[in-house]
């Protein structure tokens, strides 16, 4: 049952413009595995690998976003607006000091991160080339992060779906003139994807600052320590979580790697159309982290337990209305992006599973958020990691290799994982000791 229509529209209004964009972002990966699959399953196994090795990398300032955001939530509920940005001055500044030094080990060690991952030489040349380009924006993407932050933490989401859709535009025309050499572009292949994507966070981190700068809070000059420390004790519990969350689909590649390239292949496009799927669920689950936020800001306890559910019910008609396609017709969404017919055999099922697996994990994608909002970020942390690391992945490597079930077996887990996980969330937003926290 969907909550009241005002309190539905309240929802809505803050989620959709970062369903929006965060959809667009899931767009635009599935456009380079589709644009970078015409050049055969070693480039786009390489394109793979490359991308969730920069996802881990990220995971290190994805933090950021949260800790400046649920700071910003509770100062808006607050109305304490002389320090509504003080989070954000102290996001940027952490950003400065961890991405640059970030990109420089990137850069020099990515040989030795992408071995780690895939052994096949192919692959790893085509996926050391990728990381490379993608690394040199760790810096605007993780000032992005605290700009996004703030402006979702005072309930103005729409900006982020504004600069994000010029973003994308300029990703795709610039990734296919480098990645085939055209407008008298270096032809780069499987690279030219992650140059593209590097200039469209440059450009995208200059609209965040232009448009901060004429329209926030005034933004201090160098931020208080106690408001550094706040926003590095709640950022570091969600990066470390990101971190060790996106070193674990590292690991599930690795686990693909040791069956075949066939299922590295499969696996990479079963994991962006996964991602696509979540997304509406993590743009409510960002709205859910404001509403709670402000709600504890204004003393509000109950009523921020019952943002939370609200949301959840919303998040799972979204997620079942976006699965239904790919439960119905697998094939035809594989063949998208997938132009051998064995490799469309191989996800048929599996991308089923996704699914389902999708709408079962509603609770864990928004009350973890709403959890953040808190700030209940170690717990959040804790059971994420927990039920990765100590149930999902081992099992995989059981049942996939060492039992021989291959991909299937290892989608199967996957699905019984993503029910613990959300039944775990469920569990903990009910007991309501996150109600005690301060921010």
């Amino acid at each position: 049952m969907l909550p009241e229509p005002a309190r539905r529209n309240t929802i809505l209004k803050l989620a959709l413009p970062i369903i929006g964009g965060m959809l667009s972002q899931s767009l635009l990966n599935l456009i380079d595995a589709a644009l970078v699959g015409s050049l055969g399953e070693t480039a786009l196994a390489g394109v793979g690998i490359g991308g969730y090795a920069m996802f881990m990398i990220t995971a290190l300032v994805f933090g950021l976003s949260s800790g400046v955001q649920a700071q910003t939530a509770r100062r808006h509920g607050e109305q304490a607006w002389s320090s509504r940005t003080d989070a954000l001055s102290a996001g940027l500044t952490i950003a400065l000091a961890l991405a640059l030094p970030l990109t420089a080990l990137s850069l020099w060690q990515a040989p030795a991160i992408l071995g780690l991952i895939n052994p096949d030489a192919g692959v790893h040349a085509q996926a050391v080339e990728y990381f490379r380009w993608r690394a040199v924006s760790l810096v605007p993407i993780a000032m992005i992060f605290c700009f996004r932050g703030y402006w979702n933490g005072v309930q103005q989401t729409g900006i982020y779906l504004r600069i994000i859709l010029i973003m994308h535009l300029v990703n795709v025309l610039v990734s296919i003139g480098l990645i085939f050499g055209h407008a008298g572009l270096p032809r780069l292949g499987a690279a030219g994807a992650g140059a593209g994507t590097s200039l469209s966070l440059l450009l995208g981190l200059i609209l965040w600052a232009a448009y901060s700068y004429r329209h926030a809070d005034p933004i201090g000059g160098r931020p208080s320590l106690t408001t550094l420390v706040t926003t590095l004790r709640l950022a570091t519990p969600h990066s470390f979580q990101q971190l060790w969350f996106a070193g674990g689909y590292a690991v599930l590649f690795w686990i693909l790697g040791q069956l075949n390239t066939a299922s590295v292949a499969v696996g990479h496009v079963l994991v962006n159309l996964s991602l696509l799927l979540i997304l509406p669920g993590v743009g409510l689950g960002l709205a859910a982290m404001s509403l709670v936020g402000q709600a504890m800001g204004q003393q509000s306890n109950r009523e921020a337990h019952r943002w939370g559910w609200d949301v959840v019910r919303i998040a799972w008609a979204c997620l079942a209305a976006l699965a239904l396609p790919m439960l119905a017709f697998p094939d035809r969404v594989l063949e998208l992006f997938l132009h051998d017919p064995a490799l469309v055999a191989l996800g048929h099922l599996p991308l089923q599973l996704t699914a389902i697996m999708i709408v079962l994990d509603a609770c864990a994608l928004v009350l973890g958020q709403a959890l953040l909002g808190a700030g209940a970020h170690r717990t959040v942390m804790t059971i994420t990691l927990t039920t990765q690391w100590l149930v999902f992945l081992p099992l995989a490597w059981w049942v996939g290799v060492s039992l021989e079930y291959g991909l299937l077996g290892i989608w199967w887990v996957q699905l019984g994982y993503r029910c613990l996980n959300s039944l775990g969330f469920a569990l903990i937003w009910q007991r309501r000791h996150w109600q005690r926290l301060a921010i």
